[in-house]
């Protein structure tokens, strides 16, 4: 976690009210929570939320980020008020490892000179198969780098903004080295903060869910459910007084005197999460002032609200109606 200015040493929070996420119902968690999916090869990203939803009996379910049907690798699958965030999940970066397979054999040097060429800040137009609009957009990539090649065959590792394409990538490399291009299998090990260590497959969802279910032993579902929270810790936070927490629960402006503690080094404009004294996250919302400047202030607003993720009835009402 980032240096943190502490405004105010004497908040305290009150139990009756809230609790900490990991504190949760395994009911209360299946509202706001995410599984971080192995997809297999086959199915597409929409039908695996979808067989998930049905699985556990859930009126929303969507997926951050879509793989290919025949990828494999990290699919976030966001239960609940989680789907708010998915432009946010959507916006992470991602990693991939692509076996591709070129019509004649290649030596090393020749194809590090082209993926060398293939990094940076790139044009990524969509394939012909792809469902987006195709149209000439560019993406990022940090990484394109090979990590074994075999007469025909190559595994290379690349690092790129969201959205990257990765067949169009091979497309564009066997234009620079002259040879057709093949993408024959492709896995993604890491979406954001979330990497494949952490994830599990359709198998172990439908055996904790039917633990839970039939044997009331929730301990393998809690596993696999995290709660909503895990989706915002990338960002810098802001942790704000009870008081302040009904009224933003609303999506009223936080206003400097809830404020207990702050990100250091934050800037006008930039989003934070807006945290209680427990944990819970209330709210993603922009800054409307420079964080640091806040030790000097002792009213006005500072936080605007851009997607509210708590409850309106966790925390009690803390202003007069007139």
């Amino acid at each position: 976690m980032s240096e943190q200015w502490i405004l105010d040493t004497l908040a305290k929070t009150d139990p009756a009210h809230g609790c900490a996420p990991e504190e949760r119902s395994i009911e209360q968690l299946l509202c706001a929570a995410v599984i971080l999916l192995d997809k297999p090869s086959g199915p597409s990203s929409h039908q695996l939320a979808a067989w998930a939803k049905d699985l556990i009996g859930l009126e929303k379910m969507g997926h951050g980020g879509t793989l290919d049907p025949f990828a494999t690798g990290v699919l976030p699958l966001l239960l609940g008020k989680t789907m708010r965030l998915t432009g946010a999940m959507l916006g992470h970066d991602k990693c991939y490892i692509a076996v591709m397979r070129f019509s004649d054999a290649l030596g090393g040097d020749e194809l590090d000179s082209a993926t060398a060429a293939l990094k940076g800040r790139i044009y990524n137009v969509p394939p012909e198969i792809s469902a987006v609009k195709i149209q000439v957009r560019t993406r990022t990539v940090s990484v394109f780098e090979v990590l074994e090649i075999e007469g025909r065959y190559a595994v290379m590792k690349i690092e790129c903004e969201a959205g990257t394409y990765i067949r169009t990538i091979a497309r564009d490399l066997g234009l620079l080295i002259a040879q057709e291009v093949e993408l024959v299998e492709l896995r993604r090990p890491y979406s954001g903060d979330f990497d494949e260590r952490h994830c599990v497959t359709m198998e172990t969802i439908a055996d904790a869910f039917w633990l839970w279910q039939t044997k009331s032993d929730e301990s393998a579902l809690r596993k696999i459910l995290l709660p909503i929270e895990t989706l915002v810790e990338g960002f810098p936070q802001v942790v704000v007084k009870d008081a302040a927490v009904g009224a933003l629960s609303h999506g009223a402006p936080l206003a400097r005197p809830g404020v207990v503690s702050a990100s250091k080094g934050v800037s006008k404009g930039e989003t934070v999460r807006i945290m209680t004294l427990k944990g819970e996250v209330i709210a993603l919302a922009e800054l409307i002032v420079d964080s640091d400047s806040m030790q000097q202030m002792s009213s006005g607003e500072v936080a605007k609200s851009q997607s509210v993720l708590m409850d309106i009835d966790v925390y009690p009402r803390a202003w007069k109606s007139e």
